[in-house]
């Protein structure tokens, strides 16, 4: 009876923490216009609304240069330039494309990679707003010495207002949750382990 009562305390926690996870996706959007920054990194998946968002901030003079990453290997500049409507100049002098990521930590830490690479102390990052608070968790933690600025957009694969409607809403709203429960364990459990020993200073 303890066991079940136990199980049931828990499901309501669960519960509690999905509902309030979706109403911090839904009051995200519209973003607000975010402050100037080193770097804009665009992540891909579903529609190319992120791209064009990330595109819009780097031609307004929000960014020096852009980072679409998640690039499927077999898709080419001009393929992708051509089905985003990018002004192919700025798109010729300051679009990176990277080919490495296929998932939200490998986003993370190619975006890492690419910040480091070129020095950069601040990025925006763009992604869908239920991916937003896993995006952003990740790629903290894969640049920690940087500051993320977040601009989540809303995507036509999830309405974050009724997500519960559907089938797939509430299967994607569920999935990303756990996701991000997931992710933030693991951090958690990082920050509570033991620290690196500092190294020796020589005589």
């Amino acid at each position: 009876m303890k066991f079940l009562a136990a199980l049931l305390v828990v499901g309501l926690i669960w519960a509690a923490g999905l509902l309030a996870f979706a109403a911090r996706v839904e009051r995200s959007t519209p973003p607000g216009d975010p402050p100037d920054a080193d770097g804009v990194v665009a992540l891909t998946g579903g529609s190319a609304e992120r791209i064009l968002s990330a595109l819009q901030l780097l031609e307004a003079g929000k960014a020096k240069r852009m980072l679409i990453s998640g690039v499927g290997r077999h898709v080419t500049r001009g393929e992708l330039q051509t089905i985003t409507g990018a002004s192919k100049p700025v798109f010729d002098c300051c679009v990176d494309l990277g080919f490495q990521a296929n998932n939200t930590l490998g986003n993370a830490l190619e975006t890492a990679d690419w910040a480091r690479g070129k020095g950069y102390t601040s990025v925006i990052l763009v992604t869908a707003d239920y991916h937003m608070p896993r995006a952003q968790l990740e790629l903290k933690s894969a640049l920690p010495e940087a500051q993320i600025i977040p601009y989540p957009i809303a995507t036509s694969e999830i309405s974050a207002a009724d997500w519960w409607k559907t089938g797939l809403g509430a299967e994607r709203m569920i999935l990303e949750y756990t996701k991000y429960l997931a992710v933030l364990g693991r951090e958690t459990l990082l920050r509570l382990g033991p620290k690196p020993a500092p190294a020796a200073k020589h005589a």
